[in-house]
């Protein structure tokens, strides 16, 4: 409404401006900056893009052949394949081969490609994922049983599917099945539910459970019984519902935006309380720095089943790639460890490295187009058998471009321009030839081998057959009738077409 947008802008007022912290004090003319985009422009946008199922193949503009197919990372996560009718591009993104909720990582449909570029490894190489989550449990326990509470920045989705799995299981196992568990987050009741419909994109053992019917994700039945509790943000009735000791799973993991910044401040100053950072991507100690000085526990335990430089290794060996294209972070170890030179990837496969917002020129070079023969020129061919399995045809047709697509469609033109003169195919066998000629009376040929292929001569007329591959010399002085003779011999060794 107008009245949220003018107060959603008070800022910009500059006697209001004066008292906000640097870079935002620094702006002149900030009240005459237009908007960069309103929310009929975010519509617009999103109405454009394709959804596509795993191995459904899209064809963009006749140039190209896109396919998703699984990572195996989290739900509707995707490697992508781009195809023409003679290269194979892959695009490796977040991709785990660990065993998630989602559907195993499809690393068949990768193999062979010309080009592959690889990126979005995990920063937490040296840190197992199984062994993060057992210190993340631990952790959690020891808060709970001395009556804290435990915050967890997190993404809506994601790991947290197979969390809340394990998560309700060790609780069991643990006599703490009476803590409860919330769930902030705007999209926090659809992020559960489609989680439980989307089965094409879940692995086996999930897809089986959708088939009896069950539900796949066990949060279903915890959300039933109110073990788990979701909320779309705090003053949603959880101010009211709200015990503690507590689990707290909210966003965002950066800690600079979302509800987890009200249970900082909230929790922040008793030191009986814990934040679990699961997330890899945001430095903890440089996100917890504007809520200093902090009394409750931080710990780092990050979560990421993706791809590792061990992992990746091991899969370029198995897809075997023309050509790797690699961020250039990943070919030199770790500042704080530059003796492990086995985290960074290492490949007898060609690499490029390439910085950020860089343009490299991947050379792939295209030495044939696909051309589609028309039913009507089609029907007009008489192929020639040359071999099993092999014909040849002679064609006259014009070539039709339309979207990237070459065509050959009938030539429109009369009868006498558009015959097609006989074209000859095939090589001369030498004993053949020498039947042929004995048909046409042509007789006493001597043969003489030579490196590029055969002489013959003919001492009693004054004549030299010379036999190439590719193309054959008849020599005569005098006798036209003669080389006509040498002529039909020739053309009944090849097939005319």
């Amino acid at each position: 409404s107008f009245l949220q947008k003018k107060k959603f802008t008070l800022w910009k007022n500059k006697d209001i401006q004066k008292f906000l912290p640097s870079p935002l004090c620094d702006f002149h003319d900030a009240v005459t900056w237009e908007g960069i985009y309103n929310a009929r422009d975010v519509s617009s946008s999103i109405s454009k893009i394709q959804c596509v199922g795993f191995s459904e193949r899209i064809d963009v503009l006749g140039l190209i052949r896109v396919t998703a197919v699984s990572s195996g990372y989290a739900i509707g996560s995707s490697n992508w394949i781009l195809e023409t009718d003679y290269h194979k591009i892959c695009y490796i993104s977040s991709s785990s081969t660990y065993a998630t909720h989602s559907l195993p990582m499809d690393q068949n449909a990768l193999k062979n490609s010309d080009l592959c570029i690889l990126n979005s490894l995990t920063p937490t190489s040296i840190v197992n994922p199984d062994a993060m989550l057992r210190d993340f449990c631990s952790n959690l326990a020891v808060t709970l049983k001395n009556g804290g509470n435990v915050l967890i920045p997190c993404f809506p989705s994601g790991v947290i599917f197979d969390l809340f799995e394990y998560l309700c299981a060790f609780m069991d196992g643990s006599g703490l099945s009476f803590i409860p568990i919330y769930f902030i987050s705007p999209v926090a009741d659809s992020s559960l539910a489609y989680a439980n419909i989307y089965a094409e994109w879940l692995n086996t053992n999930k897809q089986a459970k959708v088939y009896l019917p069950e539900p796949p994700f066990l949060h279903h039945e915890l959300v039933k019984n109110g073990r788990i509790k979701h909320y779309e943000n705090l003053h949603s009735g959880l101010s009211s519902s709200l015990k503690t000791p507590s689990i707290v799973f909210t966003g965002h993991p950066s800690l600079r935006f979302g509800d987890v910044v009200h249970f900082l401040n909230l929790w922040g100053h008793e030191s009986g309380n814990t934040v679990i950072f699961i997330d890899s991507e945001f430095p903890y100690l440089e996100a917890l720095t504007p809520y200093q000085p902090l009394s409750m526990k931080a710990v780092f335990c990050p979560i990421d089943p993706r791809l590792n430089f061990h992992q990746s290794n091991k899969l370029l060996r198995d897809i075997k790639p023309g050509l790797v294209v690699i961020p250039e972070a990943y070919q030199t170890p770790p500042a704080l460890m530059p003796q492990r030179t086995d985290l960074t990837i290492n490949t007898d496969i060609p690499v490029r490295a390439f910085q950020y917002m860089d343009v490299i020129d991947i050379p792939l070079h295209k030495t044939f187009a696909k051309v589609t023969l028309s039913p009507e020129v089609a029907k007009s061919l008489c192929p020639k058998q040359i071999e099993d399995g092999l014909a040849i045809a002679s064609v006259r047709a014009k070539v039709v471009t339309r979207d990237n697509r070459h065509t050959l469609k009938p030539v429109d033109l009369d009868n006498e321009i558009s015959k097609v003169g006989k074209q000859l195919f095939g090589s001369i066998d030498v004993n053949q030839f020498i039947s042929a000629l004995k048909m046409q009376g042509i007789n006493n040929a001597e043969v003489e081998s030579t490196g590029s292929g055969h002489i013959i001569h003919f001492p009693d007329i004054d004549a030299m057959i010379q036999l190439e591959v590719g193309n054959t010399h008849i020599i005569n002085h005098t006798n036209e009738q003669l080389r006509v003779k040498i002529k039909n011999a020739v053309l009944a060794c090849l097939i005319q077409v």
